[in-house]
């Protein structure tokens, strides 16, 4: 019976990706006839999985949706990342679905394993989330870990590529896990520049505990996100520049939005003072030209070289 049992376990844990499988490649997989396959099909069918059987040289078993909520087979990884995504919706981060994700959370918890519940409090007390969503491919098992060391106050080591490509080996004291942007990043005090850094995690690799425990410093700012907020702008804003921009500033500010390197200064009613900052002087010159507005670019010859090269760009195209 639990030989039985196990190979039923497996069997629906093959079925739920998303794939059509031949009964002779389930067979092969699981060891058995395919005539077993067909009796552990039935005993799911029985169980409430709507398994969907197709004949022919291309035919073969999925799982497809059906009319009640059958019971799910969760990896490790998956059951994780459920249970922080029902912690974040209690919290109230979606209108309305507190209390079905409250209830969710805790029928989860009470079969959590002990380890798994331990991973998924060290991810939800030591993330913070700063509005938007990660686009970049970041391995949750490193999120993972570095969390854990985060909460066990364990030195990590990796080696991290800058923004220009270069590598150099980092040890460090792990702090905060942030979501800002579009990334993740990792705020820690780094052990042998004696400062605290932010750290892309996805241009980390090899991300490795040392076993060595610190003790744990007051943070460099007591919010947190806007401090990763403030060194991300830092690293974005190569160059500066100043222009003369003809809108009032209230309108320039609404259609700037946040892309500013200090104030927006007021010169009466149809000009405001802008300082502005970029990656690079081509960029500025870019969004200078989205916001449908004349100006003037005051004090950055760069900037004004890369004004013109676009203008003849655009004054090519139509000639």
């Amino acid at each position: 019976m639990a030989e039985t049992s196990a190979r039923l376990l497996k069997l629906l844990s093959l079925l739920q990706t998303t794939r059509e499988w031949p009964g002779p490649e389930l067979a092969d997989r699981l060891g058995v006839s395919t005539r077993t396959v067909r009796n552990d099909v039935d005993r799911l069918r029985r169980l409430g999985y709507p398994v969907r059987a197709t004949r022919g040289a291309v035919g073969g078993y999925r799982l497809v949706a059906g009319k009640a909520m059958p019971p799910l087979l969760l990896d490790d990884d998956e059951a994780v990342a459920i249970a922080v995504s029902l912690r974040t919706v209690s919290g109230g981060a979606v209108e309305g679905m507190e209390e079905t994700a409250l209830r969710a959370l805790t029928k989860l918890q009470q079969v959590l394993p002990p380890q798994l519940g331990r991973r998924v409090d060290a991810l939800q007390s030591h993330t913070v989330q700063a509005g938007g969503r990660s686009r970049a491919q970041v391995d949750g098992s490193v999120l993972a870990l570095l969390a854990a060391a985060a909460r066990d106050r364990e030195i990590v080591r990796f080696a991290y590529a800058d923004y220009t490509g270069v590598e150099s080996e980092r040890r460090i004291e792990p702090y905060r896990l942030v979501n800002y942007g579009r990334r993740w990043y990792l705020v820690a005090f780094d052990v042998e520049r004696d400062d605290w850094r932010t750290f892309r995690i996805d241009r980390l690799r090899d991300a490795r505990s040392v076993g060595h425990r610190f003790t744990a410093r007051p943070l460099p700012a007591e919010d947190i996100a806007a401090y990763v907020a403030s060194k991300t702008r830092q690293v974005q804003m190569k160059v500066q520049g100043r222009v003369i921009l003809h809108l009032p500033a209230e309108l320039a500010e609404r259609r700037m939005g946040g892309w500013t390197q200090g104030a927006i200064e007021s010169l009466g009613d149809t000009k405001c003072l802008v300082s502005l900052g970029g990656r690079s002087v081509e960029d500025l010159a870019f969004w200078l030209g989205v916001l449908d507005a004349d100006f003037e670019v005051v004090d950055s010859p760069e900037l004004a070289a890369a004004v013109r090269r676009v203008g003849e760009r655009y004054a090519r195209a139509t000639s």
